[in-house]
C-alpha cells in the first residue's frame, strides 16, 4: 500500500510541473483583424499573457504595477507581455480609452468571445500566465499587491533556460 502510495505522490508530482500546450485559439487584434494566441506567442523570449477585463480592478492594479517595471524587465530579460482583454461586445469599447489613458506598452488583443478564457480554463481575471516556446510554464490567477515580483522571479528563470 506504501508503494502505491508513493507512486500516486510521483504522479502528482509529474503533472503538476508538466507544461501545457497553449491552445491555438483565434482573438482579435486592436484593429479588428483576426490572429491566433499561439501566432502572437510564437518568439524565441519568454511571453506573459494577462487575461484582463477594464471592470476588473484586480486586472487593472496588475497592469499598473507592471507597467512601472516593465522596461526595466524587456531590458533584461527580453520578455514581452500582451494583454487580452475578455471585455464582451457591450464592455469592449471601453478597453481603447482606458489603455490610451494607462499608456500601457503592452500589445492589447481581444477575446470578447471568452475562448481563450474558456480554453485555459480560466474561472476568473486576472490570469496571468508565462509561455516560453507554446507551452504554458506558469500561470498564476488573482492579483496581490507584490505578485509582479514573483512572476519576474519566473520571468528570470525561464529566459535563462
Amino acid at each position: 500500500m506504501k508503494k502505491i502510495a508513493f507512486l500516486f505522490a510521483i504522479l502528482l508530482t509529474c503533472n503538476a510541473f508538466a507544461q501545457e500546450e497553449l491552445p491555438n485559439v483565434t482573438i482579435q487584434t486592436m484593429d479588428g483583424s483576426d490572429t491566433t494566441i499561439t501566432e502572437v506567442t510564437a518568439k524565441d523570449n519568454v511571453v506573459i499573457v494577462s487575461l484582463w477585463a477594464t471592470w476588473c480592478v484586480p486586472c487593472i492594479k496588475e497592469l499598473d504595477a507592471i507597467s512601472d517595471l516593465y522596461d526595466e524587465w524587456q531590458d533584461e530579460t527580453g520578455v514581452e507581455l500582451i494583454a487580452v482583454s475578455v471585455d464582451d461586445s457591450r464592455t469592449v469599447k471601453r478597453v481603447k480609452p482606458l489603455i490610451n489613458g494607462k499608456g500601457w506598452d503592452y500589445d492589447i488583443l481581444l477575446d470578447t468571445n471568452n475562448d481563450l478564457k474558456r480554453a485555459l480554463g480560466a474561472a476568473t481575471v486576472p490570469l496571468t500566465i508565462l509561455i516560453k516556446d507554446n507551452k504554458i510554464v506558469y500561470r498564476h490567477s488573482g492579483y496581490s499587491p507584490g505578485a509582479e515580483m514573483e512572476l519576474y522571479e519566473k520571468v528570470k528563470e525561464y529566459s535563462a533556460k
